[in-house]
């Protein structure tokens, strides 16, 4: 399965998704620049994590109105997969890929640690390769990781299987409303997850638990 990752400026995660994306894939991704008005033919498209444009005006609001967005929702909208990590989960709420949005840490501080994350919905193409409920560990790395949306909305997204990956209720980080870490569109194509499943692929991470979001993808 061909991948690529799109950058935007103030992004800081694009090596280490790549990194993960050409060991457990076994090719390298394409690179794209968010300016590129064309990606090349590919299954995945990512956005990694960081602080796109400083975080100015809202977490992914400016990068959200990148030419390269008009490329990605084209792709979404025919079917090709896209996964937005961290700070790629907030543009892709900002772009309107996906509901709600993600506002400030219930705490007021950026927040670095491990947590656990149980897999709420296993019938996905990110998640395929997990089981039913299984908790796995993942980091987190965010200051703006608490996911929100009406009621109506989030009533929607756990009635249709939307709700991909949920923080265990004793290591939610951030607030979100119920345990949310990892949402999809409604077609199921589209995943934004705010932790990094990139950072805890092999041994040298300390685990290899976030690898199977990838070899479901790429495998």
């Amino acid at each position: 399965m061909k991948s690529a990752v799109v950058v935007f400026p103030g992004l800081n995660r694009e090596r280490d998704m790549i990194a993960a994306l050409t060991k457990i894939g076994g090719t390298p991704p394409a690179v794209a620049w968010h300016k590129d008005a064309e990606l090349p033919d590919v299954d995945l498209i990512v956005i990694p994590g960081g602080f796109s444009y400083g975080d100015y005006l809202r977490c992914g609001a400016i990068a959200a109105r990148s030419p390269m967005m008009d490329v990605i929702r084209e792709r979404a909208e025919k079917g090709v997969h896209v996964l937005g990590v961290c700070n790629g989960f907030q543009i892709l709420t900002e772009a309107g890929l996906l509901p709600g949005a993600l506002m400030r840490n219930a705490s007021l501080k950026f927040v670095c640690r491990e947590v656990n994350l149980e897999v709420a919905n296993a019938n996905t193409a990110f998640s395929r390769r997990y089981e039913q409920g299984q908790v796995f560990r993942c980091p987190v790395a965010h200051h703006d990781g608490n996911y929100f949306a009406d009621n109506d909305t989030i009533a929607a997204l756990e009635d249709n299987g939307q709700v991909v990956f949920r923080y265990t209720a004793e290591t939610n980080p951030n607030g979100s409303i119920n345990n949310i870490a990892g949402i999809t569109n409604a077609r199921g194509n589209v995943l934004g997850l705010m932790p990094h499943p990139e950072n805890l692929i092999e041994p040298a991470h300390g685990g290899e638990d976030g690898k199977n979001l990838f070899a479901g993808l790429l495998n």
